[in-house]
């Protein structure tokens, strides 16, 4: 069972909506990757997504493309970000780290070498968001064969097949994106995002965690009247930008627990 799969098995006996939380790997400097982490965690996270930088993400908005340009001012690579999480390691062996980013990196290192230097650095898990399922099974079964999950997005313009593709070759958790567009734009319409969730539960029998433009403690209220778990990114990553670097893990720490905060007085 991995680490995914057994934090959600948890949740769900405890009767709590888990609170995954991102920031990009190197943003805002590389000596305060590892701090965010804990400061995460510290703050109420359940599942941490480490961002892999990249030059040409797609379905990042203004926010997390800025995190992306200031952490590849730093030359961060799929190496560093790895080895980010062996140093988490050192002292968090039970929250899940989850690896989201796009293929370019992985194409580069090669799936196979991918998945065994993930593995062995202690990662749980990777979004890959440039994967569409229908076309990467044999990555999801190297994947698999190795206790780490590959997390899918669906869409609102998700097709029925789309979703059992996903609910073929996905594990650990789905991921609703629950706008059209980018991350951190617009703001949730959550009685869509109930019907939409409702749909995908009719064929996706993992976790459902709901993101893109979640944003305070009140939306995050809402959404977990729906999902399993609730994603935040970009308001993460604003947090960092509006905060000296000195006061950034207390920064990030304080808002996280105002959310876990909030989800647990549901």
């Amino acid at each position: 069972m991995s680490r995914i799969e057994s934090t959600f098995n948890a949740l769900k006996e405890q009767g709590k909506t888990g609170l995954v939380t991102f920031i990009t790997a190197g943003d805002p400097g590389p000596e305060l990757t590892v701090p965010l982490l804990h400061a995460l965690v510290a703050g109420g996270a359940d599942v941490l997504e480490l961002g892999v930088p990249f030059s040409d993400p797609m379905a990042e908005g203004p926010v997390i493309q800025r995190a992306c340009e200031r952490a590849l001012v730093f030359g961060i690579s799929m190496k560093d970000v790895l080895n980010y999480v062996r140093e988490f390691r050192q002292t968090n062996q039970h929250t899940p780290v989850v690896l989201m980013g796009y293929a370019n990196p992985i194409e580069r290192m090669g799936q196979k070498e991918f998945v065994r230097q993930a593995k062995e650095a202690g990662a749980d898990g990777a979004i890959v968001v440039d994967y569409p399922p229908e076309e990467c099974a044999d990555f999801a079964a190297e994947m698999k064969a190795s206790d780490l999950d590959l997390i899918f997005l669906l869409a609102p313009t998700s097709t029925t097949d789309r979703i059992q593709q996903v609910a073929r070759h996905g594990s650990g958790f789905s991921y609703y994106v629950s706008l059209k567009g980018v991350t951190g734009a617009g703001s949730i319409d959550t009685a869509d995002v109930a019907r939409r969730v409702a749909a995908i539960r009719e064929h996706v029998k993992l976790p459902i965690g709901v993101g893109f433009g979640i944003r305070d403690a009140q939306t995050a209220k809402q959404v977990a009247e729906v999902a399993d778990a609730v994603v935040i990114g970009s308001r993460i990553i604003q947090e960092l930008e509006n905060t000296p670097k000195e006061g950034a893990a207390a920064a990030v720490q304080a808002f996280v627990a105002g959310i876990r905060t909030a989800l647990d007085a549901r």
